[in-house]
């Protein structure tokens, strides 16, 4: 009994003490994607570097760090910790102003009453524009309050500091936010274990949402089955992984991310109830497929999310940008640490500007600007029509991306798609089989098989009712010959 155990606790520890990504990296430098087989193969980049915003557009004010981007309808909102600014420019990228000290409707300067000095940033790290409520949101780290600001003229509006009705043990030291249309506030607070901190317009706290859950360990797991009570008490607690950035789409949904390596998730889309629904019908989103160690994690800062689904993950291990679209499939992966134009050192932001990217880097004290390129324009267009019920329009594009990318397995399931909703199933199968899709194909094999059943049920028919004449004539005979 004693060996049966032995072996069953050497198999656990054989499991737990390998190393996290057990084969070798298997990735380019930049400008690829991953197959079925979790092969990276080369792919046309989807984006390229066009421009920078930096000091040089700013005249005497300096921008030292880019620690969050926010594009609003007209502006772009840059967060500045090292300044303590936020600094605004226009949509055709000209430096609007920069703030730092909070002025009045009257043009004077705002004083703290608790420390009767003058209302100033300190050491911000996020921004939020409500166009619907054309409000301006900083999240003022540094001295653990949100201030909101007129988005028109940015005067002061109000504070909001810790919820007096907020439970738990959390500081309240908001890192990151977004605000729906009806002025309810998801905060990302630093250290956070109880999730994200939704409050109310009014500045009351309203709950803790969206479930981050840990990741399993068997060892673990195993050593405290077999526990007594007294070894319980002393071994290490559990935490739920915190969050480290949020988003928000059209519909109001949250998207977050994390990149503590105990979360059994990266990447979240959350409903009203807190759940993750972010669909993965390729690989899990995770980044890279293949490490080396946990120290090689794809690690999320930033998630950047379109009308139409595309959402862009910024990676800080590689300072890499890994595109997905609303079915989780790997559309690209571009860009990397270095020194070349729009290489990131420490990468810290991502904001879609129309369909460009804006990629900041807190380590050089600037934010790139990517414009697609033909491909790119292609993919997004194809992820756009498919998703606005334009199948005729997504095949169409689809068919472009594969003019120029062969290796584009989405772009075979894209076109399957589109002749699976004009049942045309055994087109439809074809490309499926060169997408590699089995939860398309599956669909469309069904849709096949009930077609060729009711074309030819009366050859069903004729069959059963032939086979079932042959078993009563020869019965008949039987009896006959034997009776």
């Amino acid at each position: 009994m004693r060996d049966k155990w032995a072996a069953v606790i050497a198999f656990i520890l054989c499991l737990t003490l390998q190393p996290a990504g057990a084969y070798a990296a298997n990735t380019f430098e930049s400008n690829y994607t991953y197959d079925y087989w979790a092969d990276a193969v080369r792919s046309l980049p989807a984006f390229e570097w066009v421009t920078t915003l930096d000091s040089g557009k700013m005249g005497k004010i300096k921008m030292e760090s880019v620690d969050d981007v926010y594009v609003s309808k007209d502006r772009i909102f840059l967060v500045d910790s090292v300044e303590s600014r936020v600094n605004v420019f226009d949509s055709d990228l000209r430096f609007l102003l920069s703030i730092k000290l909070v002025k009045n409707e009257h043009g004077k300067f705002v004083v703290d009453p608790e420390t009767n000095k003058q209302l100033m940033l300190n050491q911000p790290e996020g921004v939020f524009y409500s166009d619907a409520l054309e409000e301006l949101y900083i999240a003022d780290t540094g001295a653990e309050r949100i201030i909101v600001l007129d988005g028109k003229t940015y005067v002061y509006k109000r504070t909001i500091e810790k919820p007096e009705n907020m439970p738990g043990v959390t500081p309240f030291k908001p890192s990151k936010l977004v605000v729906n249309k009806e002025g309810k506030i998801s905060v990302v607070v630093q250290g956070s274990y109880e999730g994200i901190v939704e409050i109310n317009r009014d500045g009351s706290f309203f709950r803790y949402f969206g479930l981050n859950k840990p990741r399993v360990n068997v060892a673990d797991y195993f050593w405290k089955s077999i526990a007594t009570n007294q070894q319980k008490e002393k071994m290490k607690k559990i935490f739920a992984p915190s969050f480290n950035n949020v988003s928000i789409d059209s519909e109001g949904l949250i998207y977050a991310t994390t990149f503590d390596s105990s979360a059994k998730d990266r990447v979240f889309r959350f409903n009203a109830k807190g759940e993750n629904v972010l669909i993965t019908y390729g690989w899990p989103v995770i980044g890279d497929l293949h490490y080396m160690s946990e120290q090689d994690y794809s690690r999320f800062v930033d998630i950047a999310v379109t009308d139409y689904g595309v959402y862009a993950l910024l990676d800080k291990t590689r300072g890499r940008v890994f595109l997905y679209n609303f079915e989780g499939e790997i559309m690209n992966i571009f860009n990397s640490s270095g020194n070349l134009k729009g290489n990131v050192r420490n990468p810290t932001a991502i904001a879609w500007f129309g369909d460009k990217l804006i990629v900041a880097d807190k380590q050089f004290g600037v934010a790139h600007i990517f414009q697609p390129t033909e491909f790119g324009q292609a993919a997004l267009e194809a992820e756009k029509q498919y998703l606005n019920g334009n199948w005729e329009s997504a095949g169409k594009a689809y068919q472009d991306t594969l003019a120029q990318n062969a290796n584009y397995e989405i772009a075979y399931t894209g076109v399957g798609r589109n002749y699976l909703m004009q049942d045309l199933y055994e087109e439809a199968l074809y490309y499926f089989k060169l997408g590699n899709s089995r939860h398309y194909y599956s669909k469309a094999f069904a849709e096949y098989r009930n077609l060729f059943i009711q074309q030819h049920f009366i050859w069903f028919v004729v069959s059963f009712v032939l086979l079932a004449g042959a078993l009563l004539y020869s019965e008949y005979r039987y009896n006959r010959k034997h009776g």
